[in-house]
C-alpha cells in the first residue's frame, strides 16, 4: 500500500539541514510560495540562525522565497555572523547581484 499524495506535488524545497558543519539553509527547485509556507510551518517566520545558505540549485523563486532569503542573510549580517551563500543565478538575480 502506498501513502496518499497531495493534489498539488511540491516542486521546489525548503530545508534545513544539521551537520557536523552547522546549520544550512537548502533550497532547491521551484522554490515556490507552498514550499516557504511547509518551511515556516515548522520554523516559524523568524529568521533561522545558520551556517550557510545552499541555494545553487534554485530555478525560480518566489516572492516569498526571496523574502526567506532576504531576512536569512540580513539576520546574520546584524548579527555578526558570517553566512556562506551559494546562489543560482536565479537567486543571484533575485538579490539584486
Amino acid at each position: 500500500m502506498t501513502a496518499p499524495r497531495s493534489a498539488a506535488p511540491r516542486r521546489g524545497v525548503v530545508r534545513l539541514l544539521v551537520t557536523a558543519g552547522g546549520r544550512a539553509l537548502v533550497l532547491a527547485g521551484e522554490v515556490d510560495a507552498a514550499a516557504v509556507e511547509a518551511f515556516w510551518s515548522c520554523y516559524g517566520r523568524e529568521p533561522v540562525p545558520v551556517d550557510r545558505v545552499d541555494a545553487g540549485s534554485v530555478t525560480a523563486l518566489s516572492a516569498s522565497g526571496r523574502e526567506l532569503l532576504a531576512d536569512t542573510l540580513e539576520a546574520a549580517e546584524l548579527a555578526g555572523r558570517p553566512v556562506a551563500l551559494r546562489p543560482s543565478p536565479v537567486v543571484s538575480a533575485a538579490l539584486g547581484g
